[in-house]
């Protein structure tokens, strides 16, 4: 098997640097630190307060309030940085081939945000399991892969990590 060549066409980020590409180089490239101290919960009982956070992000000023309700901070971050990366790639669905773009995101783990949320709000409960319905689409792992696919209308191949267990090539990988 000969190695495939990628050509990157289009860049996103969100990052402690900066909420675009153009802020991540421009702190990278100044030596701005990412790090500060943390504000998305109370450090007190750890050791360590500082962390690399993302600041000044609300996901309503990249997408609808409604959608992103639906999602874990995780999923925000992966939609909103490849909504920058097709846009920035300049990609037009009516040109395109839609059945031979697809998505490869990797990530390791889901939506724990979330999930933390609910288990917290459900032992300070009464016992009654009520969990939110989105729970689980906010949690799986390969729900950051299926929004992009979904907002942009790719319908080739959809993975969460790289497919290294698929016959390669494959009718949708070929030139």
């Amino acid at each position: 098997m000969q190695p495939r060549r990628v050509v990157v066409t289009g860049l996103g980020a969100l990052t402690p640097l900066g909420n675009s590409v153009e802020s991540y180089w421009q702190g990278l490239s100044s030596g701005v630190s990412g790090a500060d101290f943390i504000r998305q919960f109370d450090p007190s009982k750890f050791k360590t307060r500082f962390a690399c956070e993302l600041k000044d992000f609300d996901p309503t000023n990249f997408m609808d309030k409604k959608d992103a309700r639906k999602m874990d901070p995780f999923t925000q971050t992966a939609v909103i940085a490849a909504d920058q990366a097709v846009a920035d790639a300049k990609i037009d669905r009516a040109t395109v081939d839609l059945d031979r773009v697809g998505v490869i995101w990797g990530t390791g783990v889901g939506g724990m945000i979330n999930f933390t949320q609910e288990l917290k709000e459900f032992h300070q409960g009464d016992g009654t399991p009520r969990f939110s319905p989105f729970l689980i689409p906010r949690l799986i792992l390969d729900i950051a892969a299926g929004y992009i696919s979904i907002r942009n209308g790719f319908r080739g191949l959809t993975s969460p990590v790289f497919p290294l267990a698929l016959p390669l090539p494959m009718p949708l990988l070929r030139p």
